[in-house]
């Protein structure tokens, strides 16, 4: 006996609890659809009246319908505006009185009546198609989640997780919180190997909309990497202290990097080597051991094209007088081939760097004296000791070849990019 009440308790508070806890399961899949993908519920219940909306259509061509949808006690219900009448010609429009006023007593022929409908009547088509909105409507969110999520990642550094490797192509497609990019191989740094399972930081380029979703353009070579990493290395950078002015890169061997300080007290160039070369050389173990010069910027186009030509020493820097941002650069003779640098890379970097055409030659003026220069406007010398000693990561590179086979070359010109 005493057995048999406590089962009919604990029935009783079943019965009670069921009201309260078992919510219709739609909202349940609907929350669950939040919690995973990200999609909020009041989009889906939108798209979810829309396609009762239709199903009514198609299924009693009426569309006159209050959709009631509440997650917080679980309603699902859909009435149907229908007119009273004593004999029904349009089971979509019609309802008999009689059936009419067991929703409203005081209902009288042709009045107006809301019927609440089975949703499972609704024809194979009607169902069909409001299986499909509502399908059509999960992807829709899920575009809306990934573009929001690649837009507050708009030119910013982000961790990725490398979830594979396409064998044949190389790209890499990367998982960035909730939404999915591929790395192409051409963004990707020459030599490295990327590794399924790890993290790597990117550079978000630019995001576009496409007939296939949102897609992110990423990538690890991009000049504005290296740039997000010493933000977030370098306090001083970081809140405006120190500022990178110019940034010029060859992904994988070297980069130069043009700063200046907005506090006489702070040491730019300094701030971002950090303590014994401490913040500088996670950038460069980031970056997998590229080179990197930093420089002094300047105001003065002859300081600064002699200090992006680091860690070659600089005589005298001249400038076209035409506007053509073009200039003659003159280094001791056996600076020549570090100021030019390996297949011409430290002087096309500084052209980059600085934005100005660079023409190196040697202080023995060997060639180019025979012709007459284009009009020039001389700059003060700048002595290599009297320049601020630039900064360099990594091995500095050897010289080309030597300075006595000089006499027989071409000046060396290098363009901006």
């Amino acid at each position: 006996m005493e057995g048999t009440v406590k089962m009919a308790g604990r029935s009783a508070k079943k019965k009670n609890d069921k009201p309260e806890n078992n919510k219709n399961e739609i909202f349940e899949a609907l929350e669950l659809l939040e919690k995973e993908r990200g999609i909020p519920v009041d989009f889906m219940l939108e798209k979810i009246k829309k396609a009762i909306l239709t199903a009514c259509k198609n299924s009693y061509d009426n569309e006159d319908a209050v959709i009631d949808l509440n997650p917080e006690t679980g309603m699902f219900e859909v009435r149907l505006k229908m007119i009273a009448v004593d004999d029904v010609w349009e089971p979509g429009k019609e309802v008999l009185l009689e059936k009419a006023r067991k929703i409203d007593p005081t209902v009288e022929v042709g009045d107006d009546v809301y019927v609440t409908m089975n949703t499972k009547e609704f024809g194979r088509i009607a169902a069909q198609t409001a299986r499909n909105i509502i399908r059509q409507g999960i992807r829709d969110g899920e575009r809306g989640q990934m573009m929001q999520e690649f837009q507050s990642k708009h030119q910013e550094l982000v961790s990725a997780l490398v979830e594979r490797i396409d064998p044949r192509t190389g790209a890499a497609t990367l998982r960035i919180g909730k939404a999915e990019a591929v790395l192409p191989r051409s963004e990707q740094v020459g030599g490295e190997v990327l590794e399924e399972g790890k993290h790597i930081r990117v550079y978000v380029v630019d995001v576009r909309e496409t007939d296939r979703g949102p897609r992110a353009i990423i990538s690890r070579t991009h000049p504005d990497l290296v740039k997000r990493l010493f933000e977030t290395e370098v306090p001083e950078i970081y809140d405006g202290t120190v500022e990178i002015k110019a940034v010029s890169r060859e992904a994988g061997s070297r980069t130069k990097l043009a700063v200046v300080s907005h506090n006489p007290d702070v040491d730019a160039i300094g701030a971002c080597i950090g303590a014994r070369g401490s913040r500088v050389s996670s950038i460069v173990e980031e970056l997998g051991g590229e080179k990197i010069d930093i420089v002094e910027y300047s105001d003065d186009p002859a300081k600064f094209i002699a200090s992006a030509l680091s860690p070659a020493d600089v005589v005298s820097v001249t400038v076209a007088q035409d506007g053509s941002r073009s200039c003659r650069v003159t280094v001791p003779d056996s600076q020549l081939s570090l100021a030019i640098g390996n297949k011409g890379q430290n002087a096309r970097l500084a052209a980059k760097l600085t934005g100005w055409k660079i023409d190196i030659k040697p202080e023995s003026g060997f060639y180019g004296e025979d012709e007459e220069p284009a009009p020039i406007k001389e700059e003060e010398e700048t002595p290599a000791q009297e320049e601020a000693a630039p900064q360099e990561t990594g091995a500095q590179p050897e010289a080309e070849a030597p300075a006595e086979a000089a006499p027989e070359t071409a000046p060396a010109s290098e363009e901006a990019e």
